[in-house]
């Protein structure tokens, strides 16, 4: 929720986005943003929004999702800026016009005097609102940015790492994130199939919406509230060697060199290398023999 800047009279410069993912060209923007603030002297907001506004406005073609809300928040805040604002995007909001949220949001509320945004932002009712209509209004400056480039020229996106992560690719989409895609649940009790098969693992559910990568088996990174980083090897599948190509997708993650007890415990998963893909095997032994391989790959994987 937002409201007035604690310093409301000597302004603030805004930058607003969706900011999935908090990506590299997301950073560069808010950085861009921080560089302007203090040559104005001004404490920098970034506006954002608790879902994606297609959800509401098409939800068909709405995007899965690369950070749930509240890791969105704390990427955004680790970027240094004084202020991170969520505004809820509701049926009153999507009705809003362009105008009626300059005068509201960015001018009543933000006490915005310079707004900082990609030169491809579009808001208001209908997306009528652009750069175009922010420089017209007057009352702050306006700074419409172009889309940072990756090393391959093509421009760093949120489409663009959804696309990376649906082949698998999770290297290439930890190089625009600037971090490997993570991934939150709670750790809840599974079949107990890992652990007859030599490999405990934690059974992690995930909110329906969340941008996964493709199905496989993958080196990465557990984290636990109050621990570290724990190496793991991670699967990502129907287990179709149990129940056949259609069964419920599972994300489970057995950790390298650690035993403990996970139930009911919120887990981060990291993927940072993907090792091979689904595999249907003629009975458990030949699955558990695959399993074992799997899990001195994972840690080859990330020691290299």
């Amino acid at each position: 929720m937002i409201g007035p800047l604690a310093d409301s009279s000597g302004g603030a410069v805004v930058t607003i986005g969706v900011y999935d993912g908090v990506h590299l060209g997301h950073r560069a923007l808010i950085a861009e943003a921080c560089r302007i603030g203090g040559a104005m002297g001004l404490p920098v907001t970034v506006l954002t929004f608790d879902r994606h506004p297609a959800e509401l406005v098409s939800p068909e073609r709405a995007p899965c999702l690369l950070t749930d809300l509240d890791q969105k928040v704390e990427l955004l805040r680790s970027t240094g800026v004084e202020r991170v604002e969520v505004l809820p995007f509701d049926e009153e909001r999507r009705q809003e016009t362009a105008e009626g949220f300059i005068d509201e949001v960015l001018v009543a509320r933000l006490r915005a005097s310079a707004v900082v945004v990609g030169q491809d932002f579009h808001f208001g009712h209908s997306r009528s609102g652009n750069v175009a209509l922010l420089e017209a209004d007057g009352r702050f400056e306006v700074h419409g940015l172009s889309l940072v480039p990756s090393p391959d020229g093509e421009a760093i996106s949120s489409t663009r790492v959804r696309q990376l992560l649906a082949t698998g690719e999770v290297e290439a989409a930890a190089a625009l994130l600037g971090r490997d895609h993570e991934v939150r649940g709670v750790v809840v009790r599974g079949d107990g199939r890992a652990r007859d098969l030599g490999a405990p693992t934690a059974n992690i559910a995930l909110a329906p919406n969340l941008c996964l990568p493709a199905e496989g088996i993958y080196a990465g990174w557990y984290r636990r509230p109050g621990g570290g980083a724990q190496p793991c090897a991670i699967s990502l599948g129907r287990r179709p060697t149990f129940y056949g190509p259609e069964g419920d997708l599972v994300l489970e993650a057995h950790l390298l060199d650690w035993e403990g007890d996970l139930y009911d415990q919120p887990a981060r998963v990291c993927f940072s290398r993907r090792l091979r893909g689904q595999e249907t095997y003629a009975d458990s032994e030949a699955l558990a023999t695959q399993m074992a391989a799997d899990l001195v790959d994972a840690r080859q994987a990330l020691q290299s």
